[in-house]
């Protein structure tokens, strides 16, 4: 049975948010990890920010960040600290406490974000979550499992962001990865997650897939990386198939 994320060929340039020159609309989810190098850059191109429940915490914490002030504080409010919330009440963010258990914050965010976008009639090229990779590790799963319902609800693509890593939901279908912002570690990996890729065909890469099947328990495509003619990667897939590569901060 073929899969229901299908969608039509796409252009990727994931980590085009580092370059100087970048002129694209994004919008910016911070999640419950500490804040790191690359929230200045994200922050100041963002066109709409949100910070999810104890990443806040971080935020009001680090005094390099006390004057960011997101459009947007949600969550199910376990974890951040009251007078922390007060404080970003005070600033003006709009403060939504979502509840429901049966989503993650990171899920119930997105969708207020997306909601939130469309209401403002904003148009952004994607989305990045920082702090979605590293940590606990089902954490990070979770943040994965969100990209899946994400490909069921928007076209507009998800990136998640670790400090020195990036992931993105490949869905059916052929894609193009552009990989020459100077940006791109030397790594990167296809990882079929939730179900077996039957038939996954690159190119751009020192180790080519042709017709591969990729699944847990036989073969996935980890540690692999570019050749250096190459400005992209294309990928070709029959089932939805994550992926990653590394950040090399100049």
């Amino acid at each position: 049975m073929s899969s229901s994320l299908t969608h039509a060929a796409s252009i990727f340039r994931p980590l085009n948010f580092l370059e100087k020159d970048d002129v694209a609309n994004y919008g910016l989810i911070l999640l419950n990890q500490p804040m790191n190098d690359l929230v200045p850059r994200l922050w100041k191109q963002a066109v709409y920010k949100a910070s999810v429940d104890g990443a806040t915490n971080y935020l009001f914490q680090d005094q390099h960040f006390k004057d960011f002030v997101p459009d947007l504080v949600s969550g199910d409010f376990d974890s951040i600290n009251k007078d922390v919330l007060q404080h970003y009440k005070d600033m003006g963010c709009e403060i939504v406490e979502t509840e429901d258990q049966n989503e993650t914050d990171f899920t119930k965010a997105l969708n207020l974000v997306l909601h939130r976008l469309k209401e403002k009639k904003i148009e952004v090229e994607y989305i990045v979550a920082l702090g979605a990779l590293g940590g606990r590790l089902d954490h990070t799963l979770s943040n994965i499992n969100t990209l899946y319902t994400a490909a069921q609800i928007t076209s507009t693509p998800v990136y998640l962001i670790g400090q020195e890593s990036l992931a993105l939901l490949l869905n059916t279908g052929k894609h193009t990865i552009e990989v020459n912002t100077g940006y791109e570690a030397e790594w990167c990996g296809l990882i079929p997650v939730g179900q077996p890729c039957q038939d996954v065909t690159t190119t751009g890469l020192k180790w080519n897939l042709t017709n591969q099947k990729l699944e847990f328990g036989g073969c996935i495509s980890t540690s692999n990386t570019f050749t250096e003619e190459q400005k992209c990667v294309t990928v070709d897939t029959d089932e939805p198939l994550l992926w990653t590569m590394g950040i090399k901060m100049k």
